[in-house]
Parts: C-alpha cells; sequence; structure tokens
C-alpha cells in the first residue's frame, strides 16, 4: 500500500502525443492511489488501531473477567441440572433459561465455570445474562452480560464494539465499512506501483525494514514503505475481505449471493413441528422455528434434562467445548452445538428429543458446503481466534504495519512538496497531487476495462462506488480551478507526456 507517487522527473513539453506502444494505467492507478489512501487512511488507521485492540481482547478478558470465568474450588462435577438450579436461584423465575455451556473436566485442578444464560430481554441485541456456575460446588461466582455466538463478555464486547462502530450505533458502521472496502484496494494499487517503479537503487523489493542507502529521503521512506506493504499485503487483503461481510451494504450482498447460490450456513431443526431445518448465518443462534406465534414457555431442562441431552450429543460423537440450547416451546428440542473455532474448526450440532434423549436430526461442519466453511475460517480468522494465540499476535503485528504505512505514506506526501518559493515568497505546505490528465495515457480498451469492473466492484461495494465516485467529482472541480488560474492550458500531448514521464 503506497501513499504517494514514485519521486516526479523534470518536466518535458513535446508537441506530439506518445506512440501507442506507451500506453500504459500506471498514471491513472497513482492518482486513484493518491486521493483514495490520502482521503481514506484515517479511517483505515481507526480501524487497524481499533482491530490491534481486539486481537489482545481475549486475553484481556480472561484478565478482567477471570473471578468469574475461573471455579473456585476443584473436584467431580454437580449435574448440569443442579448449576442450573443454582444459576437460577440466583437470577430469580422471571428470566426464561436460554442455553447452557458446562465447564470442561477440570483433571483434578481448579477448572472453568459452567455458563447458564438467561434472556433478561436484550436477546434481539444478541445479548444475554450469564451467571457463572462452580461446577464442583454450585456456588454462583459471577454475572456478566454475554454478547453473540462467541459469548464475549464486558470488555470483548466494549472493544468490538469501537471497532466495529466506535460505539456511535448503526451510522457509525459505515467508517468500518468505508475502511475496510478501501483497505484492499488501496494495498493492491501500492503492489502495483512498487512492483512496475523503476529501481534506481538496484535493491531488492523483497528486503523489508532495511535502510538503503539513497541521497533521496523520500526514496528511503518509499523503501521501507513498499517492501512492508509488500510482506503485509495478504493479511491486509484477508481483512478486506472478511471485514466486509459483518458490513451493513456489502454484508448485505454477500448473504445474498451466498444464499442465491447456495451457500449458507445449515441448520438443525430444533422444533418437532417443524418440516425440516432453516438456514442461518455464520456464528448465528440454532433457534430458527416453524411456528411465529408466542411459544409456550417451558420448565428449565425438560424431559430427559440437559445432561441426557448432552449424553445423547457424546453418543453422537460431539465433544466439549459445547453449548445446549433450551427447548422453546412444547415442541422445542434440544439443541447442542460445538463451540471450538480453533484449528481445527470443531462446529458439529445434533438436535435432541426431550420426550426420549433421542437425535432426531444432525449437521456436521464436515458437511457444509465449502464456501459455508470459508465464510466461518474467514470470520474465526478475522477475530483473531482461528489460530489462537499465534492469530493474535499476527494481526496485531499487522494492524502496527497498517498504521506505520499509513504513516510513512504521508511522510512522502510531506516530502513531495516543493521546496522552492512560489511567486508569494512562500513554499508549499504540503505535497503535491500527481499530474492530472493519467486517463489519457491509458489507451481506450484499457479504460473501458476499468469503467466496467469499477461499475460492477462499486455496486457490490457501495460505499466504495460512492467515495471513488466522489473522488472522481472532487477532481474535476480541482481541475477546473487549476486550469482557470493557469495562463496557458497545456496541449494534450504536453500532459499526456508530463504524466507518463512523472510516474516513471
Amino acid at each position: 500500500m503506497t501513499l504517494s507517487t514514485p519521486q516526479a522527473g523534470p518536466e518535458s513539453r513535446p508537441t506530439t502525443a506518445p506512440p501507442p506502444g506507451r500506453r500504459t494505467l500506471r498514471p491513472l492507478v497513482v492518482r486513484l492511489h493518491f486521493y483514495a489512501a490520502i482521503l481514506v487512511a484515517p479511517f483505515i488507521v481507526v480501524a487497524a488501531i481499533t482491530g490491534g485492540l481486539y486481537a489482545v481482547a481475549t486475553p484481556l478478558e480472561r484478565l478482567v473477567h477471570a473471578d468469574e470465568l475461573t471455579a473456585g474450588s476443584s473436584g467431580p462435577a454437580l449435574r448440569v441440572e443442579q448449576q442450573v438450579e443454582a444459576a437460577r436461584a440466583a437470577v430469580g423465575d422471571e428470566l426464561p433459561l436460554v442455553a447452557v455451556r458446562p465447564a470442561a473436566p477440570d483433571d483434578g485442578g481448579v477448572g472453568e465455570t459452567t455458563r447458564v444464560m438467561f434472556d433478561d430481554g436484550r436477546t434481539d441485541a444478541s445479548r444475554t445474562l450469564a451467571v457463572f456456575v462452580d461446577p464442583a460446588s454450585g456456588e454462583v461466582r459471577g454475572e456478566l452480560t454475554s454478547y453473540g455466538g462467541s459469548g464475549s463478555l464486558p470488555v470483548r464486547t466494549w472493544i468490538s464494539e469501537l471497532h466495529r462502530n466506535l460505539h456511535l450505533g448503526e451510522p457509525g458502521r459505515l467508517y468500518s465499512e468505508l475502511a475496510a472496502s478501501w483497505l484492499g484496494v488501496v494495498a493492491l494499487a501500492g503492489l502495483v506501483l512498487w512492483w512496475t517503479g523503476p529501481r534506481r537503487d538496484g535493491t531488492s523489493r523483497w528486503r523489508p525494514l532495511r535502510r538503503r542507502e539513497s541521497r533521496s529521503a523520500r526514496r528511503r521512506t518509499q523503501s521501507w514503505h513498499g517492501s512492508l506493504g509488500t510482506w503485509a499485503l495478504l493479511g491486509m487483503l484477508v481483512l478486506s475481505a472478511t471485514g466486509l461481510t459483518w458490513s451493513t451494504y456489502a454484508g448485505t450482498h454477500v448473504t445474498d449471493l451466498r444464499l442465491a447460490l447456495g451457500w449458507g450456513t445449515p441448520a438443525v431443526t430444533s422444533d418437532l413441528a417443524a418440516d425440516g431445518g432453516t438456514g442461518g448465518g455464520d456464528h448465528a443462534d440454532h433457534g430458527g422455528h416453524g411456528d411465529t406465534a408466542e411459544p409456550e414457555v417451558v420448565a428449565d431442562g425438560p424431559g430427559v434434562g440437559f445432561d441426557g441431552a448432552l449424553a445423547a450429543a457424546a453418543d453422537a460423537g460431539l465433544s466439549g467445548p459445547l453449548q445446549v440450547d433450551q427447548p422453546v416451546g412444547a415442541t422445542g428440542t434440544y439443541v447442542v452445538s460445538e463451540t471450538d473455532s480453533t484449528w481445527p474448526t470443531r462446529a458439529d450440532v445434533v438436535s435432541v428429543d426431550p420426550a426420549d434423549g433421542q437425535v432426531v436430526d444432525e449437521v456436521r461442519f464436515a458437511d457444509w458446503p465449502l464456501m459455508a466453511r470459508l465464510a466461518s475460517w474467514g470470520i474465526d480468522l478475522h477475530m483473531g481466534v482461528l489460530f489462537g494465540l499465534v492469530n493474535q499476535v499476527v494481526f496485531l503485528l499487522l494492524a502496527v504495519a497498517i498504521v506505520v504505512m499509513a504513516l510513512t505514506g504521508y511522510r512522502m506526501w510531506w516530502q513531495r512538496r516543493p521546496t522552492r518559493a512560489g511567486a508569494d515568497g512562500r513554499t508549499a505546505r504540503v505535497g503535491r497531487a500527481p499530474r492530472r490528465g493519467a486517463w489519457r495515457a491509458a489507451s481506450p480498451a484499457a479504460l473501458a476495462g476499468v469503467a466496467v469492473v469499477a461499475l460492477a466492484v462499486g455496486w457490490f461495494v457501495p460505499l466504495l462506488g460512492v467515495s471513488l465516485l466522489a473522488f472522481l467529482v472532487l477532481d474535476v472541480v480541482l481541475g477546473r480551478v487549476a486550469r482557470s488560474r493557469s495562463r496557458r492550458p497545456a496541449t494534450v500531448a504536453e500532459e499526456t507526456d508530463a504524466v507518463l514521464e512523472e510516474t516513471r
């Protein structure tokens, strides 16, 4: 990702247009890259900083909420129904039970707590009240708000919402969608400029973070910037693509495309009266029901109970960590899900009849459509959980790299400023923009291809299309202002040759 353009060479003013063999899209890429990076980089930097914070959110959550997450005693675990009773006693009889996440065996030491989740009126916002129970003693260790399928607690939820929308609600999501939309475009454009530009110092483009001898301070900055961008390219593309899946506008198009192509995430039947399961999004709750009327409230753990449902799931091959959803309504089933998002992913799901403890439906992660699995892996990778600590460290370093590239890009823009005083005796306070007329250096066929791609991508990623249109309008306005101040406008041939000379 390069936020500036190669050092301008001396202007030349030929009287004829360049031959067809010199046609190139490079000047157009330079100008697009310049405006996109200068204007969008602040959004990308904010997304990188907040994303870097989220990379350390999971270990921070374990530290801050250690009292709730860690059991206070060791020994054989009580039956899950007994742990649910302890949680119920703490919250009262009014709140409906939603699900239980039993603690993993502690292997003789002090392990984790069981999480019992209740509906306190915020399930529409993917929030539940989580009560943490010591599995050995039944002691309630605390109560916290749990968010989403990942079960994030207040610290991680706060950081997640900061990254997603800056705590500004739905309007704030536009910032993160704008950053995700442009990150991949700016990164790819920067790669093109870095690898197609001339090598004046004779060194390898793959040499990262190593100062190269050069008389030009700007070229030394560019060397660091381009090398770092090359090494970070794959990570930036992954962040851009996976980030768009959560976005407001592009995310809707992604979801519609997946459903149209049959790439949705399958779900088990959770209602015995329904004809079959319903599709759901990645990491969605398995709560689809055939009856849209208000379901009948049932007792906690009806029929075979949570222990019976867990035993049936174990016989079906499921292993921890697990979540057991409470049956909803008189014909509802237990839905037992594997919740291990680390590699290799374990996300098998079974539906258990409360009456006899028989498995009535199952969905194996291995049977998901390939694109659904790729989407799930992409989300887990973006959240920093797919590869555990390694994932988190790599994404933290990637966030630092993006910030460094943005800062060095602005530094190159500053170093590009003219150092000679103008007619008013002052020097420019900012760097020069790339020369206008970049489109004249490209062939008509190439321009037509660029227009088609821009329209298609702009429709699928609306914020990218709208902001690109804004850049074009801004460019036209600035051009008219510049021409009105010029004594003699340059000819088309002169402008074209100057653009080509500058981008060499």
